[in-house]
């Protein structure tokens, strides 16, 4: 069928045969897509007849609202709604954005990136229309892996006994990026598994039917005692019903017959619903069904044979870090890892084969991981917590309540620091110096090659204290991609700055913070041969950063200059102008969200490539 847009009434009149149809080309679509821009891929073909029937059923040209969690899964709504032209351009910069995006789409309802807030949004979306007297439905779709997060449970608790016309979408693929984990999961897998019931419950509805007169009214009489039954086969919805949800399923997430006549049921209803339904990640596609968690988010691929087209063969900085942490791990049995749902993500998994002891995966819980940390040095042992720049935002408070005014020996290691590109501006992992770099007794040591990780890492385990390394996406850069010499670091030095070229009287000192160090390096070369004198150093520590091997050339350069890969708020470059007590030109991404697209154009965009530094500063330079 034709890949467009479709309206509620459209879709309506599409038998289940054309319906299934549609799915299957959607799912060809998407397929073809991903496979040329890359994308989340299993997590949006596991939910395309969830998403056509949603929008069967429910009317969001006309005041019905989807709230999708995380909103990797928003591919299908994406094309239901008309911008099925734009997937050539999927997450490229000026592109189709990968998430919801209520700027490109007003249907898209709510922005979303990060997991465990539809039912928060949804909740208040409800209660706005019945403030204004619209009786539209707020709908909230949320996977197994963000259910989670406690930041839903929170949600429930509030909105399940004073929420009108809400209905929440549980779907349950039985993952999230890696395999779920802890209780909740386990006792939602009891309600996946309750065939038995399913089974028993259609097939005494059938032979009820089929006896004559007193078949209905028997039907009728038997709800209760069907009810009862329910809660004793599948237990787990008592918890939904007694937040004051009206729980249905678990119902197949891929047929049409049964999700469709579950929804108008909920539409029907005013109390609030939850809603299990059951899918598979990765439907329809072979290698993605049979590792969901490798086609999660996925570059580009051969849709053939299901190889995937990596762009390096370099180690990551992900793979340097767990490898470097399990070397030190042999030698220093206090040190334990812990991730939230992000063990091969974080490059975790080696060391959760050789530690299993000492490793703990608690889930999509980065408020908890974070605490569970603080316990762990409490008592004594070194917690590394591994993590993403832009998840570990959502533990502010934790980190700065629980561990550093407390000043307890956790490690955080800040994976995707600086800009992660195509996931745009809920990912890019921009913020973490701004939000470190006012914590007391935080340190920050950022690597520019892969060679910085064990020395650094060391230095943070050996230390004490609350300290964080932060490191980007991507292959790791060594010392050889360099044209200068880059100075071996050893744990003992890594407190200072160390100068890579140095100048007498020079016209700029750039100052750059880890892997930034090549883009200073390359603007420094542009202006040498303009006629400038530039040295050039990488700041190591962020904070707290030592002045002293800089402070000569600093004191003497007409400019200083600082070069970062975070927002201009609260970065590097105003630690480094109160340690220097000068002020100096701070380059640094602008305060507005970072969009969507490569690293290097991202750089380009926003004044931070080898080109736009050398630029920015010759600038400054005529000004004097």
């Amino acid at each position: 069928m034709e890949i467009r847009e479709y309206t509620s009434a459209e879709l309506g009149k599409l038998s289940i045969d054309e319906l299934k149809e549609l799915a299957a080309d959607i799912r060809q679509f998407i397929l073809k897509a991903v496979s040329k821009n890359g994308g989340h891929l299993a997590s949006n073909l596991g939910v395309v007849e969830l998403t056509i029937a949603l929008h069967r059923v429910f009317d969001i040209n006309g005041g019905d609202s989807i709230v999708w969690d995380v909103g990797h899964q928003s591919y299908t709504h994406k094309i239901l709604t008309g911008r099925g032209d734009r997937f050539a351009r999927l997450r490229k910069l000026g592109g189709l954005s990968g998430f919801p995006k209520f700027e490109e789409d007003k249907r898209d309802t709510f922005n979303t990136g990060h997991s465990s807030t539809s039912i928060s949004a949804a909740a208040g979306i409800a209660k706005a229309n019945c403030l204004r007297g619209i009786k539209a439905k707020s709908i909230a779709v949320i996977g197994d892996g963000a259910m989670t997060g406690g930041m839903a449970y929170e949600a429930l608790n509030h909105a399940g006994h004073n929420t009108k016309n809400l209905i929440i979408i549980y779907n349950d693929n039985d993952m999230s990026i890696s395999k779920n984990v802890g209780g909740v999961s386990r006792a939602m897998k009891r309600l996946r598994n309750a065939n038995k019931y399913l089974k028993f419950k259609d097939e005494f509805k059938t032979a009820l039917d089929n006896i004559p007169v007193v078949g209905e009214p028997t039907k009728k009489g038997l709800i209760k005692v069907k009810t009862d039954i329910k809660n004793m086969v599948v237990d787990g919805n008592a918890m939904f019903e007694s937040m004051g949800f009206s729980y249905l399923g678990p119902v197949d997430g891929h047929d049409f017959e049964r999700l469709i006549a579950v929804l108008k049921y909920a539409k029907n209803k005013t109390k609030p619903v939850f809603i299990h339904v059951c899918t598979k990640k990765g439907k329809g596609y072979k290698p993605a069904e049979q590792e969901p968690d490798l086609y999660h988010g996925v570059g580009s691929f051969d849709i053939k044979s299901g190889k995937l087209f990596k762009s390096s063969k370099r180690e990551s900085w992900s793979k340097c870090f767990g490898r470097t942490l399990c070397g030190l791990a042999d030698e220093n049995e206090k040190i334990a890892a812990v991730t939230a749902a992000m063990p091969d993500g974080t490059g975790l998994s080696r060391f959760a084969e050789k530690f299993p002891d000492r490793f703990f995966d608690v889930g999509i819980a980065e408020q908890h991981a974070v605490t569970f940390s603080a316990g762990l040095a409490r008592a004594g042992i070194i917690p590394v917590f591994a993590v993403y720049s832009t998840f570990l935002q959502r533990a502010y408070d934790q980190i700065l309540h629980d561990v550093c005014l407390q000043n307890l020996h956790v490690v955080f290691a800040v994976d995707r620091s600086g800009p992660v590109g195509s996931d745009g501006e809920t990912h890019q992992g921009v913020y973490d110096i701004s939000y470190f770099s006012h914590m007391p007794n935080m340190r920050i040591l950022s690597p520019a090659i892969c060679e910085d990780m064990e020395p650094m890492l060391k230095s943070l385990i050996d230390g004490g204290g609350p300290c964080a390394l932060r490191y980007p996406r991507g292959a790791a850069c060594t010392a050889d991609d360099y044209d200068a010499e880059i100075p071996r670091l050893t744990p003992d030095k890594c407190a200072e700055p160390r100068v890579i070229v140095s100048a007498d009287r020079p016209d700029v000192l750039i100052v750059s913070t880890g892997v930034m160090l090549k883009n200073a390096l390359g603007a420094a070369r542009i202006l040498e041969d303009k006629g400038y004198s530039a040295a050039v150093a990488d700041a190591v520590c962020l904070k707290p950063f030592d002045p002293a091997p800089v402070k000569d050339m600093a004191d003497k350069a007409k400019i200083v200059a600082s070069v970062e890969n975070n927002v201009i708020n609260g970065g590097f470059g105003r630690l480094l102008e109160d340690a220097l007590d000068k002020k100096i030109l701070k380059l640094a991404y602008p305060d507005e969200p970072v969009c969507q697209g490569k690293v290097a154009e991202l750089e380009e965009r926003y004044g931070l490539s080898a080109d736009r530094i050398a630029e920015r500063i010759e600038k400054r330079l005529k000004q004097i």
